[in-house]
């Protein structure tokens, strides 16, 4: 993290508020990078990072897949994507 700290630094606010919680995803994570022991310890940070969007994307569809069951429901309409 301390290499990544003028990356960090020059990003808007915003940004380093998505970049720690990118890095915190990472450290919930170290029980199982320590069992991989990658040659590469950025590569079980990113797949770390990954496996956290991935975690979001997937809650993100199951509330927009519910939204249009209800909107399917009330109208026969569905979101178009």
């Amino acid at each position: 993290m301390e290499s990544w700290t003028k990356f960090r630094r020059g990003l808007r606010k915003e940004d380093q508020d998505a970049f720690d919680e990118l890095f915190r995803a990472a450290r919930l994570q170290l029980a199982s990078s320590a069992y991989a022991a990658r040659p590469i310890p950025f590569e079980s940070i990113a797949m770390s990072m990954l496996l956290l969007q991935q975690q979001v994307l997937r809650k993100l569809e199951q509330r927009v897949a519910t939204l249009e069951g209800i909107h399917d429901s009330d109208d026969n309409h569905r979101l178009a994507v």
